[in-house]
């Protein structure tokens, strides 16, 4: 992991007390409501349907033990409604059925993010101290400027690496936190990185996606997508560098930037993400982004190259750690003493099969700890299970662990030879659904129950559809299906890129859902990244699960041997499946006398 040196600490324990003289000038009267928010929003603090909201960042995933026990100490401590205004909640919620209004918990977001919903303004000052005691802050989880850097939660560690991310993402870190030029950019502005064959980072759904790669000559560099994005108008970016010298990343995003920054629109906010900009222009962008970076490059001499002597400074954070107490056993042996206890034991088994991943160094696992199960929202990680999550990555895991993008934990350095001792302690505290990449590891936003933005509640239906596919035989039948539930246009909860896809829609007030399918966020070697579509007229909320069955059991039906539920989509197209979501829309209707 990357370590903050003294200017970072500094940086961030100045940026809390600067937070905190803010807070009191607010509380008195000396700084205006208006003058606060922008304050406010520059330290993550966001004011939601009920309560404030604070996003705290985990850049491109990484969190030590230590952090998870200050998180775990804010969720058991500050992350407590007002009695009031908990009250007026449920009461409002009530009204739409079963109520999902979890407290004294974080909630891990798709880009590895954390928030908290409950949190008084009051008190918000106290928790940035405690952030700012391990290093942590909510500096650009807001705003229109360029937002947490993301990467592939098994960097570093991945079978099918070819150039670690993580230091890259790490110097673009450094280099776009409050740049001066891009703190008020037409709107947000997100970057991913991955150095994998496989993308896991999602880059095409990106404002900027980067691909690492090695030329013929054995030389790295990036494939440059830009213009990807969902909202209103899903778009996947389009290539304008097949291959740039990693030397020069900085530069040529600064040109990217530069030139979004001085073209986007500024006066329709639906319209100003860099991805209208890139498909209303096309070549002219990509020429006038050519331009912009020979100028850096010839004029300004290129004062964003990265130093040999700086990469491996930062490179220098991201060494495998020293596991010198453990076994060096024979990789073979060690496999083999696997399969012998997964024959015992059906659940480890699953959780084998299921949750942990391959390791480039043979004696090591990657291990997924899923944070879905029925009753607890999808990302949601209480205070007590963050305490005790922590004891596990500093008992399995070196101290270190990743937030991922489908809202669970990895824990990137296990010793094979400890896995059953780790599943059994995962599983007493709740953390070991052996369910990843199936149907119940779903993505979900917080929707209506918390967001002010919203037109549908995410909740309620990510666990009306947990509670009904519970038999893992039946999911493991199923297969690998990625379902993502949104709770408006937003896509928070990238239905977009879901094979399955949920999108809260609002029709007279009342609150209806759109189903999509085939969607991808270019992580299956199936295909590429792609938007679903949509495969009839929204449904209700009591409707949901229904359809979503007959979408199932169509699938079933119709796939040959072997086949995804991607595949039979794209060799079937959508009738056969819009056929049984129309039949069980009108299922539970009068048959007329």
């Amino acid at each position: 992991m990357y370590q903050y040196t003294a200017f970072d600490k500094q940086f961030v324990q100045r940026r809390a007390r600067q937070f905190r003289d803010q807070l009191e000038r607010w509380q008195s009267g000396k700084l205006s409501e208006d003058g606060f928010r922008p304050l406010r929003l520059q330290n993550g603090w966001y004011v939601q349907r009920y309560a404030p909201m604070l996003r705290v960042a985990v850049p491109y995933g990484e969190i030590a033990s230590r952090q998870l026990r200050v998180l775990a100490r804010i969720a058991r401590e500050y992350d407590e409604p007002e009695a009031a205004v908990f009250q007026t909640a449920m009461e409002g919620q009530g009204k739409l059925g079963t109520t999902f209004l979890p407290k004294n918990c974080a909630h891990f977001t798709t880009r590895t993010n954390v928030q908290f919903n409950w949190i008084a303004l009051s008190r918000s000052a106290d928790v940035m101290d405690l952030l700012a005691s391990v290093d942590m802050h909510g500096i650009q989880t807001s705003g229109n400027c360029i937002r947490n850097t993301t990467t592939d939660a098994l960097a570093g560690v991945a079978v099918d690496e070819i150039v670690d991310p993580r230091p890259y993402a790490e110097i673009l870190r450094q280099w776009s936190t409050l740049h001066p030029e891009f703190a008020f950019l037409p709107r947000k502005f997100k970057i991913a990185v991955s150095g994998a064959r496989e993308d896991r980072a999602a880059t095409g759904w990106h404002d900027v996606g980067l691909q690492l790669a090695k030329n013929a000559a054995g030389e790295v560099g990036f494939r440059v997508t830009v213009g990807g994005g969902m909202g209103r108008t899903p778009l996947i970016g389009a290539v304008i560098r097949e291959f740039l010298p990693w030397q020069q990343i900085m530069n040529y995003i600064e040109a990217v930037v530069r030139v979004y920054n001085a073209h986007g629109r500024r006066d329709n906010k639906y319209k100003a993400r860099i991805k209208v900009l890139v498909k209303s222009e096309g070549q002219r962008y990509i020429d006038a982004v050519e331009e912009e970076y020979r100028q850096i490059m010839e004029i300004d001499g290129g004062p964003h190259t990265i130093s040999q002597a700086e990469f491996d400074r930062v490179a220098a954070c991201f060494v495998a750690p020293a596991l010198t107490d453990l076994p060096d056993l024979d990789p073979q042996a060690l496999e083999a003493a696997l399969q012998a206890r997964a024959a015992g034991h059906v659940a480890f088994g699953r959780w084998l099969q299921r949750n942990v991943h391959a390791h480039r160094n043979p004696q090591l696992r990657a291990v997924t700890l899923s944070f879905k199960r029925p009753g607890q929202s999808p990302g949601d990680a209480s205070g007590d299970q963050l305490n005790a999550l922590a004891d596990l990555v500093d008992e399995y895991s070196a101290g270190e662990a990743r937030v991922t993008h489908d809202q669970n934990m990895l824990l990137p350095w296990v010793h094979a030879s400890r896995l059953f001792e780790l599943w059994q302690e995962a599983r007493a505290l709740g953390l070991a659904s052996a369910n990843v990449q199936l149907l119940t590891d779903m993505i979900a936003c917080p929707g209506g129950d918390f967001c002010a933005l919203a037109n549908a509640r995410s909740l309620p239906i990510a666990e009306a559809i947990a509670q009904r596919y519970q038999d893992l035989d039946e999911l493991d039948d199923l297969g690998a299906i990625d379902l993502h539930i949104s709770g408006c246009i937003n896509s928070c909860g990238h239905h977009h890129s879901g094979h399955i896809g949920i999108l809260g829609v609002d029709k007279d007030g009342k609150e209806w859902y759109q189903v999509t399918l085939g969607g991808s966020d270019g992580s299956d070697l199936s295909g590429p990244a792609a938007a679903g579509k949509v495969i009839g007229p929204s449904f209700s909320a009591a409707e949901l699960p229904d359809v979503i069955e007959a979408v199932l059991d169509t699938y079933r039906d119709l796939r040959e041997r072997g086949e995804s539920l991607q595949s039979t989509v794209r060799r079937t197209g959508l009738e056969p499946f819009k056929e049984a979501a129309k039949t069980a829309r009108h299922r539970d209707e009068p048959v007329a006398a």
